[in-house]
């Protein structure tokens, strides 16, 4: 293990994670453990307490040598939540969190504004500035992060005057570790499905966050989400009726996502392996007559979760934003 001077090493961000055996916390460690600015002190997790992490993780192997834990070490930065939806909210409330750490929640908890909490809404192309000052983040839905990148340079402008149509494709992975009728092998492979058609829980932080930019929208959003026959990524398709022509909103959102890294607009029409394993969003804008067409790509996994919850920490603690997640995808 690379020896650390006193200096280097109060510097270091320690972190625990909660739920550390599911693809969340695996994608989080993959990150986090080649981090320069990280220390990964404790990883709780009550099915594989007292086992190596690389049991839960393979890929991991020969790269730590962290071990599962059943309890939470108290002198910690940061803690990423990564337990599941319905289930953060208990921890908080718990005192399990040491006091004065950081919170990182990956699940649906905390993402609709409430009073009844302080968690910011963890989009760093949205809410940068409120990131950098937050005690609690909430992290987006992976659906909701590929949408909104596709559409907030619109409503920060006041342009979503008419109704929004969407059909997006995501992963198995999207779906989480444990098995289910429509996530394994036997059912996924060679096969495609609609699920959730214009219900789909992320439309709420979806809706939240263009009204944030765009006062008093009200249009109807239409999701159909697909589960797709591949292990993660996700491509979504957002369409709309639009009066500027095409190189006017090309220059809005070039202006818009010029402070932000981890955005590309592509000349041409993006696939999902130029994202996967990496934390980019690349966008592709057409324009036939009077519809838009915006074409966004993600990694569910990455930029969708636990590439972006790092993001968050890296803003929350003063860390140069891309630090860590310079990442190459695997085109091939």
């Amino acid at each position: 293990m690379q020896h650390l001077s006193r200096e280097v090493f109060k510097a270091m961000i320690k972190v625990g994670i909660i739920g550390g055996a599911g693809y969340t916390a695996g994608e989080l460690l993959r990150i986090l453990i080649h981090h320069p600015r990280t220390q990964v002190v404790s990883v709780m997790s009550s099915s594989h307490a007292g086992e190596a992490v690389s049991v839960a993780h393979p890929d991991l192997e020969g790269e730590t040598d962290l071990v599962f834990s059943e309890n939470l070490a108290k002198d910690l930065d940061v803690v990423f939540l990564c337990s599941g939806h319905g289930k953060s909210k208990a921890i908080v409330e718990s005192n399990l969190i040491p006091t004065g750490a950081k919170i990182i929640d990956l699940s649906s908890d905390y993402r609709l504004k409430d009073a009844s909490h302080d968690f910011v809404y963890g989009l760093p192309e949205l809410n940068k500035d409120a990131i950098k000052s937050g005690q609690n983040i909430a992290n987006p839905g992976c659906f909701a992060t590929c949408i909104q990148l596709s559409l907030l340079p619109l409503a920060s402008a006041g342009l979503l005057t008419n109704e929004i149509h969407i059909t997006a494709i995501t992963g198995s992975t999207g779906a989480g570790q444990n098995p289910s009728s429509t996530t394994h092998f036997s059912w996924r492979s060679n096969n495609a499905s609609v699920y959730k058609a214009f219900t789909h829980q992320h439309l709420g932080e979806i809706k939240q966050s263009l009204q944030q930019l765009q006062n008093g929208f009200d249009k109807d959003v239409h999701f159909i989400p697909m589960r797709g026959a591949f292990t993660r990524g996700i491509l979504a398709a957002c369409y709309l009726k639009i009066e500027e022509d095409e190189k006017e909103i090309k220059n809005l959102y070039q202006d818009y996502y010029s402070i932000h890294p981890f955005v590309q607009l592509s000349k041409t029409e993006p696939d999902v392996k130029r994202v996967v394993n990496t934390n980019k969003a690349i966008l592709h804008l057409k324009k036939e007559g009077d519809q838009l067409l915006i074409i966004g790509v993600i990694d569910n996994l990455v930029k969708g979760a636990s590439g972006q919850a790092i993001q968050n920490m890296n803003l929350m603690f003063g860390v140069e934003e891309t630090t860590g997640l310079n990442l190459k995808s695997s085109a091939f």
